[in-house]
C-alpha cells in the first residue's frame, strides 16, 4: 500500500507521455522544417582530452552534443510563446568522426515533427571533409515558472 505523499516510480512511457508532470500538456504550434545552425572553431577547450572525456585533443563528443542542443534551441527563437520554453528531453548522436583543433564544424539542426509538445529535430555536424555527428534531439515545450518550480 502506497502512503498518501508517496509516489510510484514512472515508467519510460508513462515519463514520455508526460505523466507525473505537474505541467499539463499542450500540443504546441511550431512549423516543421525550421531550421538553425550553429559553426565552432574547434580550440583545445573543447576536446575530449581538457574535458575529461578521454585522453585525446579532438572534438569531445560531449561538445558535439551541447552544439547540436545549440542548434536547436537557436532554430526556436522567436517561436515560442511568452512563458514557455525548451527542455532537452532525449539525445540520440553518433559521433563518426575525429576532429582535430584548429578545425571548423557546422551543427545544423531542423525540425522534423511535433509529438504533443514534444519537438523532435534531425541534427548533423559536418567539417569541410564532410559529415562527423547525426541524430536526434528531443526537446519539450514547457511553462517555464511551472518548471523550475519543480527543479530539485
Amino acid at each position: 500500500m502506497h502512503g498518501a505523499g508517496r509516489r510510484r516510480p514512472l515508467g519510460r512511457a508513462a515519463l514520455e507521455h508526460g505523466e507525473g508532470t505537474r505541467v499539463p500538456l499542450t500540443t504546441v504550434a511550431v512549423n516543421t522544417g525550421v531550421t538553425a545552425a550553429v559553426e565552432l572553431d574547434v580550440t583545445e577547450e573543447d576536446t575530449a582530452l581538457h574535458l575529461g572525456t578521454g585522453d585525446v585533443r579532438v572534438l569531445s563528443t560531449p561538445r558535439i552534443v551541447e552544439l547540436c542542443e545549440q542548434a536547436t534551441v537557436r532554430a526556436l527563437e522567436g517561436g515560442v510563446e511568452e512563458g514557455r520554453t525548451s527542455v532537452g528531453f532525449r539525445i540520440e548522436v553518433t559521433h563518426l568522426a575525429p576532429i582535430a583543433v584548429g578545425s571548423r564544424v557546422i551543427a545544423v539542426a531542423t525540425l522534423e515533427r511535433t509529438e504533443g509538445k514534444r519537438l523532435v529535430f534531425n541534427v548533423s555536424v559536418s567539417d569541410r571533409c564532410g559529415l562527423v555527428a547525426a541524430g536526434k534531439v528531443t526537446r519539450v515545450l514547457v511553462d517555464r515558472a511551472a518548471f523550475l518550480d519543480k527543479a530539485r
